[in-house]
Order: C-alpha cells, then sequence, then structure tokens
C-alpha cells in the first residue's frame, strides 16, 4: 500500500466543496485528467470508492461521506498550523481567495487589491464573484466582501469605510412618457424593475426618509437577477430601476439616467471584508486586512470633510 500524501487528501476535500472535477482542478491549479488520475490511484489505495460518478451527477459514497467527516477536521487542524508557521515569515507570499459580488470586487479592485499586489509582489489573490451568498469556509474562502447587513453574525467583519446609497433612476425619455414619481407610493403607478435575490425571492425595494420606512413590492413586464442586466433594461427606457448607487453612478452624471426620490435614499452601513474568527491569519492575510483598515480611514475621513455642515 503507497502511502497517501496531503496533496490527495486535499484534493477529496476540494472536490466535496466545489461539487464538480473540473471546478476542484481549478482550485487546485492542476488539469482535470490529473485530478481524476489521483482520485482512481488514491480509493485504489484505500479498495473503497469515496464518490459516485456519472457523466451529469457526482456525490460522495458512504465511505466518502465517512472520509470528509473524519479527514476534514484535522486537514483544517494542518492548515491552520501550516498558517500560523507562514505568520512568521518577513515577505508575505501565496495567494488569497476572495468571494465578493460583482459590485464588491469592482469596489476593492484599484484601492485596495492592486495596491496590496504592488506592496507584495509575491502575493496572488484569486477574487470570485457571484451574486448568491456563499459559506466562505466551507467553499475554501480566505475573505468575502458583503454589503455589512449581510456578514453572518459568527464572522469577523472590517469595514471598508465608505457608505453605500440606493438610486431609483430611470431615462430622462421614460419620464417624459410616463411622469416623475415624487412620493414612493406613485412607483406603484410604474413599471419597475423586479430583482429576485440569491435565494428565489424577490427584492423589495426599501425607501427611507426622516425615519419613516417605506417597503414597496413594485410591479414591472421583467425580473432579473443581475445589475448589469437590470441596466440595460432600463437604459432602454423599459421601466425605472432600483440600484446600488455606484452601478449608475457614472450614468447619472453623464444624463443617461435621472435620479428620482433622492431624499428617500439615504446612506447606510457598507461594504465590509469579513472572515473566520477561529483561524491562523497568514502573514499575508493580515498584510491585507491592515491595508484594508487604512484605506476605510481614509475613506471615512475623506467622507468628513465633504460632508455638510449643519
Amino acid at each position: 500500500m503507497e502511502k497517501t500524501s496531503l496533496a490527495d487528501l486535499n484534493a477529496v476535500m476540494a472536490i466535496t466543496r466545489r461539487g464538480t472535477f473540473r471546478a476542484a482542478a481549478i482550485d487546485l491549479n492542476m488539469s482535470t485528467t490529473a485530478l481524476s488520475l489521483a482520485i482512481n490511484k488514491l480509493e485504489a489505495n484505500l479498495g473503497v470508492r469515496l464518490f459516485n460518478r456519472t457523466t451529469r451527477s457526482l456525490s460522495l459514497t458512504s465511505a466518502g461521506k465517512l472520509f470528509v467527516e473524519q479527514i476534514g477536521p484535522a486537514l483544517q487542524g494542518i492548515e491552520s498550523g501550516l498558517e500560523a508557521v507562514r505568520s512568521e515569515r518577513d515577505t508575505p507570499s501565496g495567494t488569497i481567495r476572495i468571494n465578493a459580488a460583482p459590485f464588491a470586487a469592482r469596489e476593492i479592485i484599484t484601492p485596495l487589491v492592486l495596491e496590496f499586489l504592488r506592496r507584495y509582489p509575491d502575493m496572488v489573490v484569486d477574487i470570485v464573484t457571484e451574486g448568491r451568498l456563499v459559506d466562505i469556509v466551507a467553499d475554501g474562502f480566505d475573505l468575502g466582501v458583503r454589503v455589512a447587513g449581510l456578514i453572518p453574525t459568527d464572522m469577523i467583519a472590517v469595514p471598508l469605510g465608505r457608505p453605500q446609497r440606493y438610486a431609483v433612476v430611470a431615462t430622462p425619455q421614460y419620464l417624459d412618457k410616463h411622469g416623475v414619481p415624487l412620493v414612493p407610493p406613485d412607483l406603484l403607478n410604474h413599471p419597475c424593475i423586479r430583482v429576485r435575490l440569491p435565494d428565489g425571492s424577490l427584492f423589495r425595494w426599501r425607501l427611507e426618509k426622516d425615519g419613516e420606512i417605506v417597503q414597496l413590492d413594485v410591479r414591472g413586464p421583467i425580473i432579473l437577477d443581475e445589475t448589469s442586466l437590470s441596466r440595460t433594461a432600463v437604459l432602454e427606457h423599459t421601466a425605472i430601476g432600483f440600484f446600488l448607487e455606484q452601478s449608475v453612478l457614472a450614468d447619472i452624471e453623464a444624463g443617461r439616467l435621472t435620479r428620482l426620490l433622492d431624499d428617500w435614499t439615504p446612506p447606510f452601513p457598507g461594504l465590509c471584508l469579513y472572515y473566520p474568527g477561529r483561524r491562523n491569519l497568514s502573514a499575508g492575510l493580515k498584510a491585507f486586512l491592515a491595508l484594508a483598515r487604512v484605506h476605510a480611514a481614509a475613506a471615512q475621513k475623506a467622507t468628513r470633510s465633504t460632508a455638510p455642515s449643519e
């Protein structure tokens, strides 16, 4: 019987976490063929099958489930130990994997990620963008980036400084034809872009003014789950849209879109980095979080300096 390597064990966990050989192979920086051969060899060495595989499905066998239950925590302990040792390095190196909503990734790429890579050329930052809220631990990420209100309570959050706002918008052509809504209930008389959330539910538009909160189940001819598609539909004069401000700010400034009900969209706590508190942080992750805090402090200072005086 050949010895089982740590790489073999990590391969099983990666496949379990990602759900396909192809996705796991990408995470492991190897070909799908090489990964399949490695798993075949491990199964032959163990004398049991770990995965039920067909051309359309992949699932753990009972032996595979036992493997994950028994080996998974041990591997996490080993990785934590390795990270503790790596944290003693003077020069950070390695890879940081970040899961973020698409708009959140755009927010951090220039001021934070690229600056970090200039400072630490031995580091690699792997950003995966998706609308759904994932379990960053189970899916093998070091950090997540989300709006503060969406962060799980068992995570440590690092605010990124700048508050967020929503924007209700429509094209001038749409407003010339259909009129301008002046108060939130007016929106119920207009076609609006409906947004499907990652959990399948429909997003309710939340508006607020002087402590009064209005939540609307708007109506409209189209339901979408991706910001860029919603923006396209609004720019085609189809309906009124509801966006995070940064997604349409350039369109507002260029006059392609008109902002509506501006006094009903106050700022709210913005984006945060978040990570599990129980893990030992690598030198690279510590350096990334330290830089994030510096940028957050600068953003907060800039926000205070540009705020109107009372």
